[in-house]
């Protein structure tokens, strides 16, 4: 089966909207066919992406660290748990069990994951699709930012193109994985 990790929040934000957009991406994600790898947390976003997940009767992985074990409340349902020991290991097996990426909203560990991809996407170590829902605008500044760093020449146009946004996730599954012809 083909699986794809979830980064997102170990809170659920400011506004009912995101437990809402994390149900509704979630099952849009597994009725496509796609297994979820996530943090293992069951609080916040994370707990709701794995509880949809679940009930949609999706494979749910989770990866979660001993020392957030008990801080972010370790989904005791889950298809399979991986506890270890360091926040390398949880990426380097949450890298391992998928074959891409959707970062939804969330705080600094969501961006360290996104971020850790990325940066592995284009050192070349793996090849694996990443988005990223730009639900609301949540991410608006960061692309921003990273249309900044292109203009300033500290990341060229292509690897500015190593991951796809939308601001829904059908388009965003569609940008990912449908094959497109490039000029």
């Amino acid at each position: 089966m083909k699986r794809i990790c979830v980064f997102c929040g170990s809170h659920t934000g400011s506004s009912e909207s995101y437990a809402s957009m994390a149900r509704d991406a979630t099952e849009k994600i597994v009725r496509a066919g796609y297994g979820i790898v996530y943090g293992g947390g069951s609080i916040g976003l994370m707990g709701i992406v794995a509880d949809t997940a679940l009930a949609c009767g999706g494979e749910v992985i989770g990866v979660i660290p001993h020392a957030l074990a008990r801080s972010e409340v370790a989904h005791a349902g889950l298809s399979e748990l991986h506890v270890v020991k360091t926040m390398h290991e949880r990426k380097a097996i949450m890298d391992d069990a998928s074959d891409g990426f959707i970062a939804l909203p969330g705080g600094f560990g969501t961006m360290d994951e996104f971020c850790e991809v990325l940066s592995w996407r284009q050192l070349r170590i793996h090849d694996k699709p990443i988005g990223l829902l730009n639900y609301r605008g949540y991410y608006d500044a960061l692309l921003s930012l990273f249309d900044h760093m292109v203009r300033e020449g500290f990341i060229g146009p292509h690897t500015r193109r190593l991951f796809t946004d939308a601001d829904n996730v059908e388009e965003l599954l569609s940008e990912m994985f449908e094959p497109r012809n490039e000029p």
